[in-house]
């Protein structure tokens, strides 16, 4: 066990546990606003009416979540992979 897979090991965990932390938050909030949505839109087809396809506050605001958690789980792959490559290096 050499130097550089410590090094690889712990940057592999602290890029994990950064991406888990920053994925966690917007993910909860956009499961939040989905389901909201899919309550106005069960609403709306009650009332007989129509959902336009225009762009609301709140389609934006899951763009904005999915993309803010699609960085976190992108830096925990990264952290995974860094894991993986301090077990294979020798």
């Amino acid at each position: 066990m050499g130097v550089l897979n410590l090094v690889l090991w712990g940057a592999g965990v602290a890029l994990i546990v950064i991406g888990y932390t920053r994925a966690r938050g917007p993910f909860a909030r956009y499961q939040a606003l989905k389901e909201q949505d899919a309550n106005v839109a069960r609403y709306e087809a009650w009332r007989g009416g129509t959902r336009g396809n225009a762009d609301t506050g709140a389609s934006v605001a899951m763009q904005i979540l999915r993309r803010q958690a699609r960085v976190g789980i992108a830096l925990a792959v990264v952290g995974v992979v860094l894991v993986f490559a301090g077990f294979l290096l020798r």
